[in-house]
């Protein structure tokens, strides 16, 4: 039975496809389509257009569209350049649903392509036609089947029916998840393949999905993020359905972002906001690619009893291999998991059998040999102890060789109320696939296992996207006042105030003749700093002087530090000077605030000062946040232990810290649209009770 929404069926569920530009050479990218389409086993109508022949393949073929009788639910135009453009053109006169164009050449190729690109936005904006691609490889359903694909993957004897969907970026990473998931006896509901995203993009096809009754999980391959609101409804949607979203982007490196970009000619961006993305949306995000085949059968929940709504992070491993299972448990307690001892009643179980289980955290039976009743009596023991969240076995040898000793006394825990997991050693695939087909999560790398449970224990939950009050009417004003002069650090300092971030003493004052009142009304020591809109960061340009004590010194460092910034930036306006009484506390800290291009507005902490791009130690978050979010961002820097209270150090104020930062991070307002970028650098971390001050600041607009 087709989905009432008929975008979801023309994509997935068509009865009737037009090939434009179908070939009858089977050795053509082009033939493709039509053969996998029958291959497997689709039931609709296939109507080649092709204006050299009337017949392709053995079905009727047309002159063009128009001379096709009937409605038609999906093109899949097969031409590359402008006749691709034309055809969809055509497509949209002739009232197609939706249509799919396989060429490159677009905005992956540089302006020419680019301008092709827009003309094929333009189509759809006039005619309401619903684009996939370009650069698309296809779109898949197994159930009913429909091979609308040109990758060559699809060239295998058989589908595997599944229930889990994949949207991805990359048309022939479609191929090698469906290779590497036939490999494990596992099948897919759905695959499509988005390409450049003109128009039907990444969020709002996994939307469609949350609704699809043939699908149990959302999994994601990314190169970047161009609709990321409605990726976060559909995010949202999804764990509220029960339905895990599992993503795995490229660009965690500066060149896996150009990589991406040439690819598909869009900006990978931060890989620092696209994980605050999937925090703040419920996303779990996987560093490998094979995890994304692992990790659904952990997250999907098949149990017939329901899970508890409590998750806690404790890991219980047993196991036939010391050497192995040790891989495991690096890679869980990297991620952040918790290895738990062995409950007493199984080591008291174990003792008669000559297996000493309590002299460490792993239960290792390798000494006993894999004996099928220990293997499921130690099992058994540990899935019903209340001191573990979860459990993991991790076989050896015996998995490649003698499955009935160690493996096959494991299908008796498939779909456990508490997560369990097997990790094979060896290349051992009739294991695999033997556990697998059982309904029990098996793998066959380490890493994937160990990544797999900590994305089962750990991943996030859509979080509450924090109340953003108007702004104070003080912020505003100062916001107002500094577009009209400038924002130079007095005008910065004016707005962060206004939004409540706490300020060092300050007078700004036209020139050197005035240092010395000011510096009386400041209170001695001071700093001093040049004040220009032209120079964002003044250490640079000689600009700043610390702990200067009287009015006098100051004066003359004035003096001297106006020759000093007109020697390196001769062209810049100077609009006088910063007195600012010199403050002093446990941490330096860093806020960051962006409008990032693919996620919108984020908030940074870390390890502030001079060194802060050196060290990298920080926490990114989508803005605005809350007191309870910052404290979260406070302890995930490893530089800020020292104002947590690390080894008996005096301990900072933690709790102002974390006002200041949401405070903050309601530059998210869309009163404040223009700010572009924001930095507090140093907010200084007083003693506990004494609040944090801001020293430095600045703000960048829009270009």
């Amino acid at each position: 039975m087709s989905l009432p929404d008929t975008l979801f069926a023309a994509l997935f569920e068509p009865r009737r496809i037009a090939l434009v530009g179908a070939s009858a050479d089977e050795t053509k990218t082009t033939s493709r389509p039509q053969r996998f389409l029958r291959k497997h086993g689709f039931g609709g109508a296939i109507l080649p257009v092709n204006p050299t022949r009337d017949e392709v393949l053995g079905e009727k073929a047309y002159n063009d569209l128009e001379a096709i009788p009937g409605e038609i639910d999906h093109a899949y135009i097969l031409l590359n350049g402008r006749a691709a453009v034309d055809a969809l053109a055509a497509c949209g006169r002739r009232g197609v649903r939706v249509a799919s164009i396989l060429a490159g050449g677009f905005a992956d190729a540089g302006a020419a392509g680019a301008s092709l690109q827009d003309d094929l936005l333009r189509i759809v904006r006039e005619t309401g036609i619903r684009l996939v691609g370009p650069n698309s490889i296809g779109t898949v359903s197994t159930d009913p089947a429909v091979a609308l694909t040109a990758n060559a993957a699809f060239a295998v004897d058989k589908l595997r029916v599944g229930r889990w969907a994949v949207v991805s970026q990359s048309g022939s990473l479609i191929g090698a998840l469906l290779s590497r998931a036939d490999a494990r006896g596992i099948g897919f509901s759905r695959l499509i393949s988005v390409g450049n995203e003109v128009d039907l993009a990444v969020g709002e096809i996994a939307d469609l999905l949350v609704d699809d009754p043939k699908t149990d999980a959302i999994l994601l391959f990314m190169e970047t993020l161009r609709d990321g609101e409605r990726l976060a409804r559909a995010a949202r949607r999804a764990h509220a359905a029960g339905k895990p979203m599992i993503a795995y982007k490229l660009g965690r490196s500066a060149v896996g972002q150009e990589l991406a970009k040439s690819h598909t000619g869009a900006i990978a961006g931060s890989d620092a906001t696209f994980d605050a993305f999937c925090r703040r949306h419920g996303i779990a995000r996987v560093s490998m690619f094979e995890s994304l085949v692992d990790v659904p059968a952990l997250l999907v929940d098949r149990s017939p009893a329901p899970k508890s709504k409590k998750r806690g992070k404790r890991v219980a491993v047993a196991t036939t291999t010391g050497g192995g299972a040790a891989m495991v448990v690096d890679g869980m307690a990297m991620a952040g998991l918790d290895i738990v001892d062995p409950p007493q009643a199984l080591v008291d179980w174990l003792k008669p059998l000559g297996i000493a289980a309590g002299e460490g955290k792993l239960v290792d039976l390798t000494l006993a040999g894999a004996k099928p009743a220990i293997v499921a009596g130690t099992i058994e023991r540990l899935l019903a102890d209340d001191g573990n969240d979860a459990v993991i076995f991790v076989v050896g040898s015996s998995a490649q060789f003698n499955p009935e000793l160690a493996v096959e006394p494991l299908v008796r825990f498939a779909r456990t109320v508490k997560p369990f997991a097997v990790s094979l050693t060896p290349a051992a695939e009739k294991s695999l696939a033997l556990l697998t087909a059982a309904g029990v999560p098996a793998f066959r790398h380490p890493e994937s296992c160990a990544e797999a449970m900590a994305v089962c224990l750990l991943r996030p939950v859509p979080q509450p996207v924090p109340a953003l009050a108007e702004p104070l009417r003080q912020a505003l004003d100062a916001f107002e006042a500094g577009r009209v002069s400038g924002f130079d650090e007095r005008r910065a300092a004016d707005l962060f105030g206004a939004l409540g971030v706490p300020l060092a003493k300050a007078l700004a004052v036209p020139d050197a003749k005035r240092i010395a009142a000011a510096v009386a009304e400041v209170g001695a020591p001071v700093v001093l700093k040049i004040l220009s809109t032209d120079i964002p960061h003044k250490t640079e340009a000689g600009g700043v002087a610390l702990g200067l004590p009287d009015g006098q010194t100051a004066a003359v460092a004035a003096r001297e530090m106006e020759k000093r910034v007109r020697a390196h930036s001769p062209h810049v306006k100077l609009d006088g000077f910063l007195v600012q009484k010199m403050e002093r506390g446990l941490a330096e800290v860093i806020l960051g605030y962006r409008r990032d291009p693919l996620v919108g507005p984020t908030v940074t902490v870390g390890l502030g000062g001079v060194l802060a791009e050196i060290y990298k130690d920080a926490a990114t978050r989508l803005a605005p946040v809350d007191d309870g979010e910052a404290l979260q961002m406070i302890e995930e820097v490893k530089g800020l232990a020292t104002v947590r209270g690390y080894r008996n150090l005096p301990r900072g104020d933690v709790a102002a810290l974390a006002r200041a930062i949401a405070a903050f991070s309601t530059l998210a307002h869309g009163a404040f649209a223009d700010v572009a970028e924001a930095e507090i650098n140093p907010l200084l971390v007083k003693r506990d009770g004494e609040g944090v001050v801001a020293v430095d600041g600045l703000v960048l607009f829009r270009r």
